[in-house]
């Protein structure tokens, strides 16, 4: 009995013995290049063992990944390393020793690189996330000003100014009608600079947002949007925007705000296209930050769902972030939102005028991106992407443009209304 039991070990033994040393296959390897920043991931069904270090002349650096195989999706790596990409020159992979895989980058630039695993969150498994930061990290309103567009002075304090009113707009019913240009802003009052607004493309990178029926990604209809409200508002006399995403490629949450806040902007406007289980969930709504809890378990539903990019997206939690604490703890201070929300009820009237509303009034919920303590921030749901409808309008050029107008013209009323206070240093027009 005492033989048979040994054996029978022996046999189990053997059996485990290939499972137990079988390397580790990469599923997945993506590339995300940024002016802010390249993101590099490796994805597989297991966690990967790694050690990374750098080397002068020239910059380099190395990543040793322990009991990976080298299959068809890591060699592809080397493939997808463009050559626009900002730090990342090339990617070399090859069989170190026994046991190890070795990847070396060839750096375009000194960088500051951050190297961290991240467990599985919706449909991904293990990653393991390279980041290359430029070793000074990029200015918003030097990469503004190197655009030609603008320059960077001290302000001088500004007096009230007034804003020509944007009258309301009728009810259009048909999406491919062409739009009017925005009405001019009014600068007698803001000759010294130029109001400049930060207007937030959410999700992107490995975030892809929420999802249509026919495949339509959130992260794309955002930038696409956003980027046409930076033509109509560089298009206005006295503003200007600064894009905090201009690509797909994904950034976190306390990062957004801190990018506005460094260049000094005057409002914050993140774009989304909200999703719901049920696919007749329609129209747009409009968002602001609350201290106090959410106005509506579909808010508090909504802001959670939102507060979860980071998840998905990728952060470094082992960096540490003081900025962002520094911003939770300003929180007490309530004019911010209030601005917000008077901010909000212009937006939510101008796009009343071209899309069903889901609910009639500004909502309010716990949203990190809006938590700035000293910028008037909003989240505007431009339409339900889970709607069949309202995926196909989210697509279409002509509706992506009166969105856009419609968030310009709930900005101008705002400031009408609202003059903006000077800051230390605003973009100014040449």
């Amino acid at each position: 009995m005492f033989e048979r039991a040994l054996r029978l070990a022996a046999l189990l033994c053997l059996l485990w013995l290939p499972s137990a040393f079988a390397e580790i296959a990469v599923t997945s390897a993506r590339i995300w290049p940024a002016q802010d920043y390249t993101r590099l991931t490796l994805e597989s069904k297991q966690p990967i063992r790694y050690n990374l270090f750098s080397l002068k002349n020239p910059e380099r650096l190395v990543i040793d990944l322990e009991d990976v195989e080298i299959n068809a999706s890591l060699n592809d790596l080397a493939g997808k390393i463009g050559s626009d990409d900002p730090y990342i020159k090339s990617v070399r992979i090859g069989r170190f020793k026994p046991g190890t895989v070795r990847l070396v980058l060839d750096l375009k630039a000194q960088v500051k690189p951050q190297l961290f695993s991240l467990m599985p969150v919706a449909e991904y498994g293990h990653r393991l996330v390279l980041d290359v930061y430029p070793l000074v990290p990029v200015d918003p309103l030097m990469a503004l000003a190197q655009q030609g567009e603008t320059k960077l002075t001290a302000s001088e304090p500004t007096a009230a100014s007034t804003v020509a009113e944007t009258p309301a707009k009728p009810v259009v019913e048909q999406a491919s009608e062409p739009i009017a240009k925005p009405a001019p802003l009014a600068q007698t009052e803001f000759s010294n600079r130029v109001l400049l607004i930060a207007v937030d493309a959410g999700h992107g990178g490995e975030d892809p947002g929420a999802r249509g029926r026919r495949g339509t990604h959130e992260k794309d209809v955002t930038l696409a949007i956003a980027r046409r409200l930076k033509a109509q508002i560089d298009d206005t006399p006295g503003m200007r925007a600064i894009l905090i995403r201009d690509g797909d490629y994904f950034i976190p949450l306390g990062g957004r705000v801190e990018k506005a806040r460094k260049a000094h902007a005057d409002l914050f406007v993140s774009i989304h296209a909200d999703a719901f289980v049920k696919s007749t969930a329609r129209g747009s709504s409009v968002f602001a930050l609350s201290e106090h809890g959410a106005t509506s378990a579909s808010a508090r539903w909504l802001a959670k769902k939102e507060n979860e990019a980071d998840l998905i997206g990728g952060v470094n939690l082992a960096a540490k972030d003081p900025y962002l604490a520094r911003t939770l703890l300003d929180l007490s201070q309530t004019a911010t939102i209030n601005d917000s929300l008077k901010l909000a009820n212009h937006v939510l009237r101008e796009i009343g005028s071209i899309n069903t509303l889901h609910r009639g009034h500004v909502e309010q919920a716990g949203f990190a991106v809006l938590k700035s303590p000293d910028t008037p921030s909003i989240l505007v749901e431009t339409a339900f992407i889970s709607n069949p409808t309202e995926e196909q309008r989210l697509n279409d050029d002509a509706y992506q443009e009166k969105i856009a107008h419609a968030i310009l013209g709930g900005v101008k009323r705002y400031f009408s209304q609202n003059p903006a206070l000077s800051k230390p240093q605003v973009a100014q027009k040449d």
